[in-house]
């Protein structure tokens, strides 16, 4: 696949993970809140190391800089 994601756009996604986490570990998520944002911190993850968001690809969006030249 093709990457589509800045390091910009990475690095929210990567610090909104971190956020979960420390809201699960020191308890102030519900059940169900922690499983929804799990879930969604787990995608933000996977997206962030690859480079490539799904939901980029039928818009055709991109934070992703243009190479020089």
């Amino acid at each position: 696949m093709k990457r589509n994601m800045g390091i910009a756009d990475r690095i929210i996604r990567l610090a909104l993970v971190a956020l979960v986490v420390v809201l699960y570990f020191t308890n102030q998520l519900s059940l169900v809140a922690s499983v929804i944002l799990g879930i969604l911190a787990l995608a933000f993850l996977v997206t962030s190391l690859v480079g490539t968001c799904p939901l980029y690809l039928p818009f055709g969006l991109s934070t992703r800089r243009k190479p020089a030249g």
